[in-house]
């Protein structure tokens, strides 16, 4: 390679080839379609390594479905709504709207100086009022065909930034970007009914290699065992009403198995039920054993 090799020259004079020929906008030659979407960033202010590394390896996907004959839609958009965003305004005292704007204009000329394979033309934001016109069209149809619910239901309280937080943000007890203490707090807010579909979304995820982003997704999804969980509490019931002699017994282990049924539910491990029912299946073991025992002196 030369020693005058100019990496910026170059590189900002193809970018901006490909910017005018629109290389990286879908095309209708193609008859195969693939839909290339990394996670929208947060606009926070400047990209760091994770954005490098994030949409570099989402690039290559993209890229490499082009090389093999696909129409790709490779779009890029900002995670901009909420109150970090409002506390992170209040904090530099400007505007929401003024500090995100701000933000997403840096990210993005930095995200294109990396000469990603991004269709620019397709960029969305999630503060834009057309995206939540959008978003409450959805709502909306939702809604009208009763996939959503309301209800009083605890979450992840970050005192500090006052939002709610996933379980994936709360790292140590303590809220991933403020580091405060995490609260549970019981809110109203509003459900979708994603575990009516959650059969057809698990069956999906089954073409997904990768263990670690499975289990997340499932998690997201609900109960990944729900199916099971109920197959095998039934079948526990079962064995409880057929196998035990007293019915204080019965009710003592059906007791039992509501609760880490709960337990599960509640905290989304299928180990309790697990633990429980083997606690539970080795009592009803050892009773048939020292019945039979018993009936055999008799006898």
């Amino acid at each position: 390679m030369p020693d005058n090799y100019s990496f910026e020259n170059i590189e900002k004079k193809w970018q901006k080839n490909f910017l005018s020929r629109k290389t990286f906008q879908t095309s209708d030659k193609f008859k195969k379609k693939y839909y290339a979407l990394e996670m929208f960033p947060y606009p926070s202010g400047n990209i760091h390594m994770g954005h490098v590394r994030n949409y570099t390896l989402g690039d290559v996907i993209a890229n490499y479905k082009r090389l093999t004959g696909h129409n790709v839609l490779h779009p890029m958009g900002w995670d901009a709504f909420g109150l970090p965003a409002e506390n992170a305004a209040i904090e530099n005292k400007l505007h929401p709207k003024t500090w995100t704007e701000r933000n997403i204009s840096t990210m993005r000329r930095q995200l294109q100086s990396l000469g990603l394979s991004i269709d620019w033309s397709k960029e969305i934001s999630t503060c834009s009022e057309n995206y939540i016109k959008q978003q409450q069209k959805i709502f909306s149809f939702f809604y009208k065909n009763g996939l959503v619910f309301k209800k009083d239901s605890f979450v992840n309280w970050d005192p500090e930034d006052k939002t709610v937080l996933a379980n994936e943000q709360v790292i140590d007890g303590k809220g991933w970007r403020s580091g405060a203490i995490v609260e549970r707090k019981k809110l109203s807010q509003w459900f979708l009914k994603i575990s009516k579909y959650s059969d057809k979304l698990l069956e999906s995820l089954t073409i997904l290699k990768v263990g670690r982003i499975k289990s997340k997704s499932c998690n997201i999804i609900g109960l990944e065992n729900q199916r099971v969980v109920k197959l095998i509490l039934r079948l526990t019931i079962t064995i409880v009403l057929k196998f035990t002699y007293t019915q204080h017994v019965q009710i003592q282990y059906l007791v039992q198995l509501l609760l880490a049924y709960l337990l599960t539910i509640r905290l989304q491990n299928l180990l309790i039920l697990l633990l429980i029912i083997k606690i539970l299946l080795r009592k009803i073991i050892i009773q048939i054993f020292q019945k039979h025992q018993l009936d055999k002196k008799i006898n």
